[in-house]
């Protein structure tokens, strides 16, 4: 009898044991690590809004981490990133390209090593022939300068002389954002304003600061501005104040509506941004990524609508990113 209850026992034990190793097996399997890689994080506002979107996101998900590299704008670096992603086993991968032309060398690493890959923000070169599970998370960039440019024409009453601050050559949001605004002076009623100057900033407020004032020592008088993202606009007002001009003078407008950008409108530095919800392409990434690790299909490109801020509308925008 006491063999009988002690082989009982030992068959409560065995089955105990086997439901917790089941069940650190179901634990293990639930909790899944997404790779980040962020272009450039530094002093680049922006991206640093898309990702703390995506941890906020994260912490509410249960058994989902986010490992978050910077790449510090270089794309050698970028690329060892996603191989030790590749190497530690991640769940999925998302990328904010340091250089949208190095996509395809990107998707093809990440496709070969059978991981799903979304790319958030910075649109790749090679968007419309991703492989499978392989997806983009952004705003349509030629929304953006394109309602900036609007704005700043009606601002300016059709005529003026403005300048292009360029984020960089490297990326689609600035080659597109500095193409929306030569595309908008080609049109009625905006044939009367001339693009006299387009050069690199940088994405940055002392870079694009020192390009205006370096602008201004040259004699070049401007009406306008047009900066393809806050930072730069902002700097471009430091600029026309540190020179002893007004900036209501000036028709200044940035984009992404960052909170230091909506604060120039509200203090009256800048003229126009445009909203571009960092916070809202963080969780669609993350969201994206895990849909495509759990095996379900999703849309190649997700867009999310930027929308127009002015002096009129900006508290409509406060605290959205």
């Amino acid at each position: 009898m006491r063999n009988g209850k002690d082989n009982l026992k030992k068959s409560y034990v065995c089955a105990a044991a086997a439901a917790a190793l089941a069940l650190s097996t179901v634990s293990a399997k639930a909790a899944e690590t997404i790779g980040v890689s962020m272009g450039l994080l530094g002093n680049n506002l922006f991206q640093t809004l898309i990702r703390d979107g995506m941890d906020k996101h994260a912490g509410t998900l249960d058994g989902v981490t986010l490992q978050v590299e910077d790449a510090g704008g270089d794309v050698n670096r970028q690329l060892d990133q996603i191989r030790n992603f590749i190497a530690s086993g991640v769940s999925a991968i998302v990328i904010d390209p340091a250089d949208s032309s190095a996509a395809p060398a990107m998707s093809k690493l990440v496709a070969d090593a059978g991981i799903p890959l979304v790319y958030v923000n910075i649109q790749p070169d090679n968007v419309e022939k991703l492989p499978p599970r392989q997806a983009f998370v952004g705003s349509d960039e030629r929304e953006s300068g394109t309602l900036q440019a609007k704005e700043a024409c009606r601002l300016l009453g059709g005529r003026g002389k403005v300048a292009i601050m360029i984020g960089d050559l490297t990326t689609q949001t600035a080659q597109q954002r500095t193409q929306d605004v030569h595309d908008v002076v080609a049109t009625e009623p905006c044939k009367g304003i001339k693009v006299v100057e387009a050069q690199v900033a940088n994405w940055s407020r002392v870079d694009g600061s020192n390009l205006v004032m370096n602008w201004m020592s040259s004699g070049l008088e401007l009406d306008g501005i047009l900066a393809n993202n806050d930072e730069m606009a902002l700097g471009a007002a430091m600029a026309v104040k540190a020179a002893g001009g007004a900036t209501d003078k000036v028709v200044i407008g940035g984009i992404d509506a960052t909170p230091d950008g909506l604060r120039g409108i509200e203090d009256g530095d800048l003229d126009v941004t445009v909203f571009q919800d960092a916070a809202g392409q963080g969780r669609g990434a993350l969201d994206t990524a895990l849909r495509l690790a759990r095996g379900e299909t999703v849309p190649r490109k997700t867009y999310i609508p930027f929308q127009l801020v002015t002096r009129d509308n900006v508290k409509d925008f406060q605290n959205r990113n």
